[in-house]
């Protein structure tokens, strides 16, 4: 019995050893805006920093995203869990209820109370597996800390089991969280909170770096007078939001000592290079690319604290874009592809229109959001009519719309090849449109749902990994990503 206890234990043990890398401390880095192009344009600029040293040393690919993509954190959760939105139900950072006609924050639930904050958000929308759970599973003595600019993008790479995850809160100026994670609110966090830093960083003044004839492609403002920020005004899309999101994954792994045992631990991290004035994940100005310097900088002291503190073969970082602003609708219109916008809010308000003139002036639409428009399927059961038929009557009424390339009932959508991995059944609706290339999907005259208007966007990856450790082979898409951290 003994024998047979300890042949259990050398296979599980061996087993492990297969399924996760050997550095004792993996750091995911989700990098808002990083593109490939910027990184290349940029790098005679860093004779020294962690992007440096990535370009050196670290595995690089780029990777795509096999659904469609809105510039929101469906990629994020695609990135997190190595499946599209038809399996991990995040399809856009808000949605659409029948059961109120509103629209919701994917992530919020009022079972939740927030840290520090009034926001009320959990995983619990999140239906598939993160890192953080795969990790768990394997390893539940694990430490797993997710520390961000933004919450959803925050909590979604929390996953379900992260020991805590927190996010920074421009109001206050302090790092908040959710009740969601066992931890709450990390020692380091609140330590932090109360030492003062934020308010040193806060009253900064942003600045150029280095002289404005030395960037790549300046404003003909900044050409004249530079530019300048008080931090305090733009803190999440400043800079120094980056080095906060550094500092906090330092003092979290001297607090909890990450990867300092056998047990491999995981620190999931947020960074951004968009500033306040970017229209384009693409470099168009001199305070972008100084976001891109600056975060090379923070990169760099978090790699050599790390050598220092646990050894350089004990740790290894997987760096991964994420699309968000794609390329701006001014530079398509410079190169003559003009960008148009299609307005939902109009194509549902039309659509109630004419099925008012078929059946009666009553209420048959209940709303409208991103591709989908929702019928008021209670009014046509009481009406006692074919829900089927209605749903091709819209379908080929929106055919007509300028800017609809194709419109069909939801459930024939979620067989539909550019569609299907893009839409959850939870939260498709009724009837289901694809816009034209070009076109831009608008909820109403000033929001629009999709920022992203690039097809098929693809976004850099770089792992560098202090052990010698098989890299993969070809092309790779964001479903790919996940796994990276678990092989051998």
């Amino acid at each position: 019995m003994r024998k047979t206890r300890l042949y259990n234990t050398l296979i599980l043990s061996l087993l492990a050893v297969c399924t996760f890398a050997a550095p004792r401390l993996t750091v995911v880095a989700v990098v808002d805006g990083l593109t490939t192009e910027n990184l290349a344009m940029l790098r005679p600029y860093w004779q020294q920093g962690g992007l440096r040293t990535l370009s050196e040393e670290a595995f690089q690919t780029s990777v795509a995203f096999p659904h469609l993509v809105y510039g929101g954190n469906e990629t994020t959760a695609t990135l997190v869990t190595g499946c599209a939105p038809d399996r991990h139900g995040y399809t856009m950072d808000t949605y659409f209820s029948r059961r109120d006609r509103r629209t919701h924050t994917m992530l919020a639930d009022e079972q939740v109370h927030g840290i520090g904050t009034t926001l009320h958000l959990g995983p619990r929308a999140l239906l598939a597996r993160t890192i953080t759970d795969r990790l768990r599973i394997l390893y539940p003595a694990a430490k797993i800390y997710a520390v961000g600019i933004q919450p959803e993008t925050t909590v979604l790479m929390a996953g379900h089991a992260a020991n805590a995850c927190c996010w920074i809160d421009p109001s206050t100026r302090r790092w908040v969280a959710t009740a969601a994670y066992t931890e709450g609110l990390p020692t380091a966090a609140y330590d932090y909170n109360n030492g003062g830093r934020f308010d040193i960083m806060a009253a900064r003044q942003w600045t150029p770096r280095l002289d404005i004839p030395l960037y790549s492609k300046p404003t003909e403002q900044e050409r004249k007078k530079g530019f300048s920020y008080i931090v305090a005004d733009v803190l999440t899309k400043a800079p120094e939001a980056n080095t906060l999101v550094m500092e906090l994954a330092l003092a979290l792994q001297k607090d909890q000592k990450l990867g300092t045992d056998a047990t491999p631990d995981l620190l999931m991290l947020q960074f951004n290079t968009l500033s306040p004035i970017a229209q384009s994940d693409a470099i168009e100005s001199a305070e972008q690319e100084d976001m891109y310097l600056r975060l090379n900088q923070d990169l760099g002291y978090l790699m050599e604290q790390l050598d220092k503190r646990i050894g350089r073969t004990n740790y290894q970082i997987l760096v991964v874009g994420r699309p968000v602003l794609g390329t701006s609708a001014q530079t398509l219109n410079d190169l003559h592809m003009p960008v148009q916008q299609f307005n939902a809010d109009r194509a549902a308000a039309l659509t109630g229109t004419y099925l008012m003139a078929l059946y009666g002036h009553e209420r048959w639409v209940d709303g409208s959001y991103g591709q989908s428009l929702y019928l008021n399927r209670t009014l046509i059961e009481q009406k006692r009519l074919s829900l089927e038929t209605i749903q091709r009557q819209v379908a080929n009424f929106l055919m007509d719309f300028e800017g609809v390339q194709i419109a069909m009932p939801g459930y024939e959508a979620m067989q539909y090849p550019q569609l299907g991995s893009t839409l959850c059944k939870r939260h498709t609706g009724d009837v289901v449109f694809l816009l034209q290339p070009g076109w831009q999907l608008m909820q109403d005259e000033r929001r629009p749902i999709d920022r992203v208007i690039d097809d098929n966007p693809a976004v850099p990856l770089l792992l560098w990994s202090g052990t010698i450790r098989p890299m993969p082979q070809g092309k790779l898409t964001a479903t790919d990503v996940a796994d990276l951290i678990f092989e051998n």
